[in-house]
C-alpha cells in the first residue's frame, strides 16, 4: 500500500485559508494528510469554521473583503492581520485610502476585461 501524501502544517493552512498560529496546537504540531485537508474542508470542524467566519484573517482574504488587491492592502500600511470585526469598522469608515484602492481594482480589471475581448477578438 502506497504511503498517504503529507503536507506541512503550513501548507495545509494556507490551503484552507487560514493563519497557522491561529489552529490549535495539534494541527500546528502535526502532519496533514491529503484525505485529513479533503475532510477538513468538506466538513470543517468548529475551530476552523469561527476562523473562517471572524479572523484573523490572512492577507488576501482581508484584501477580498476589502474589495481591493493585495497591493492596495500594502500600500495602505495595514500591517497585521485583521478580524471580521475590524475589516467591518474599516468598511463603515471607508476612509480615503480605502475608495482609492477600489477605484484602482476596477479600473484594473476593466483593462484586463478589454485585453481579453480585444484578444478575443483577434483568435
Amino acid at each position: 500500500m502506497p504511503k498517504p501524501q503529507t503536507m506541512k502544517p503550513q501548507t495545509a493552512a494556507k490551503k484552507l485559508g487560514v493563519l497557522l498560529a491561529e489552529t490549535p496546537a495539534e494541527f500546528q504540531e502535526g502532519v496533514v494528510s491529503r484525505d485529513e485537508l479533503n475532510a477538513l474542508q468538506a466538513e470543517p470542524p468548529e475551530w476552523l469554521s469561527n476562523l473562517r467566519r471572524n479572523g484573523p484573517h490572512t492577507r488576501q482574504e482581508t484584501a477580498r473583503r476589502l474589495g481591493i488587491s493585495n497591493s492596495g492592502l500594502t500600500r495602505s500600511g495595514i500591517g497585521e492581520h485583521l478580524t471580521t470585526d475590524e475589516i467591518k469598522a474599516v468598511l463603515d469608515e471607508m476612509p480615503d485610502w480605502l475608495v482609492a484602492e477600489r477605484d484602482i481594482l476596477a479600473q484594473v480589471r476593466a483593462e484586463e476585461a478589454r485585453l481579453k475581448a480585444r484578444d478575443a477578438e483577434r483568435a
